[in-house]
């Protein structure tokens, strides 16, 4: 691949930055958003926190359709705008039904942004480099959550944590930078000839971006791809009910781990653990590096142990910590305790479901379907992702926090079972095989 064809596929890569970060950014405005406007507990988890999820599923569930008409690149300019009009709405917002709007603007780009950025990055990469190149997003959705921590802890400690307008609006600065680079790169060939007809252009694009041997192994790969439009339609058909299955089951126990609600209100969980606001802040933190780190060790390992071991292990590291933060909360034991057992969860995430999730879910639907059934994986887990959060607001007042994380921990147990007797291994198999393994004749 050529400087250009690696400059287009980082800079859509940072789609999933803009993602992490317009996701987790409300932990630390949680708190004096609801003293600010006096919100009860289920509006504060429905719309205040949780709005932004709606979105995701929206624009996830939605994202297919302009990724296909429009075209990639324009698709990922629109979803560019809709983050600068979040961001901008919400530093601006005179009461909570506008900065739920905005929230769920915002929502909206990072649900669309999950759809065309994988989708673009898969087809300008090289067949060699397809699957590092694919996991930048991951990689740049989890820098985002860290920098979102950073952001909240650099304000408190600055200007305190009702200065959260200039916390959401500064983000306008990056963001229209953001949009104004997608200008520059180009759009994918295998679009320009599958849906535009357009292989002139696509040649033009190929010689800036590829070399000649892999704009040839590309050219050949496009020319025996079916060009009819599959109807989305087709992937609700008794032939993939078993991919559909395994794709809501990773998707529910990657969010039933509780990795939404810790990210979301990491604050203010530490804060009942008996930490102050700064230091529980500070705290999130170290669970955003914690996650910079283990999840560049899972992208390592992915592609040397396989799938179902790297689930073996966070599924086992999930039940040790959770339990541990459970039985933390039951005795009551120092924030430090809390702080240990939520880094391991999150080490645990980082190498287990973190890392293959994405992958995963890309690998075991079929050719014919694939982007449609990345819509549903994208769409059922930010779904409950949405849940989750909403029932978050309520369940940490209504429930005393042992019998929280004693819940995710137990559901825990039932992925190292689906590891063990329903998750097949993709390591090292084709995507012709997968097919004729997981369809059902």
């Amino acid at each position: 691949m050529k400087r250009k064809g690696l400059l287009c596929v980082l800079i859509v890569s940072i789609t999933g930055f803009l993602f992490g970060f317009d996701s987790v950014i409300i932990s630390g405005i949680n708190l004096p958003l609801k003293q600010l406007w006096h919100t009860s507990d289920w509006f504060h988890g429905t719309f205040i926190i949780s709005m932004v999820l709606w979105g995701s599923v929206t624009g996830s569930l939605l994202g297919g359709y302009p990724t296909e008409k429009l075209g990639r690149k324009k698709t990922l300019i629109l979803v560019g705008g809709l983050f600068v009009a979040s961001a901008l709405g919400t530093a601006l917002a005179v009461n909570p039904y506008m900065f739920s709007f905005f929230r769920f603007v915002g929502g909206l780009g990072a649900g669309i942004g999950s759809i065309a950025a994988p989708t673009y990055i898969s087809e300008v990469a090289d067949p060699r480099h397809r699957g590092r190149m694919g996991m930048l997003f991951q990689l740049n959705l989890v820098l985002g959550i860290l920098l979102a921590f950073l952001s909240n802890y650099f304000f408190a400690i600055s200007f305190g944590a009702g200065n959260w307008r200039w916390m959401l609006g500064i983000m306008v600065v990056p963001y229209s930078l953001f949009t104004l680079l997608l200008f520059s790169i180009s759009e994918s060939p295998r679009w320009l000839i599958l849906r535009k007809g357009d292989t002139a252009t696509a040649l033009r694009v190929l010689d800036r971006i590829s070399t000649r041997e892999e704009a040839d192994r590309l050219l050949h790969a496009i020319h025996m791809e079916e060009p009819s439009r599959v109807h989305a339609e087709r992937l609700f058909s008794r032939k993939y009910t078993r991919v559909l299955v395994l794709s809501f089951l990773m998707s529910f126990f990657n969010q039933f781990s509780g990795i939404s609600f810790i990210l979301f209100y990491a604050p203010e969980v530490l804060a009942k653990a008996g930490s102050g606001m700064a230091q529980s802040l500070l705290s999130s933190v170290a669970i955003g590096v914690v996650n910079v780190v283990f999840t560049l060790v899972g992208i390592y390992l992915i592609d040397r142990i396989g799938r179902r071991r790297l689930m073996y292990v966070g599924s086992l590291g999930y039940i040790i910590s959770l339990t541990m933060v459970a039985y933390g909360f039951y005795i009551g034991a120092p924030a430090v305790f809390m702080l240990v057992f939520m880094l391991l969860f999150i080490t645990s995430h980082a190498v287990g479901q973190g890392a293959v999730i994405f992958v995963y879910m890309s690998e075991i639907f079929p050719t014919a379907v694939r982007a449609y059934g990345q819509a549903w994986g994208m769409g059922v887990l930010n779904g409950l992702a949405a849940l989750i959060t909403l029932l978050g607001a309520i369940l940490i007042n209504a429930f005393q926090s042992w019998m929280i994380f004693g819940g995710f921990a137990f559901l825990m147990v039932l992925q190292l079972l689906f590891t063990a007797f329903i998750m097949p291994e993709t390591k090292g198999v084709s995507l012709e095989e997968l097919e004729e393994t997981l369809s059902v004749k």
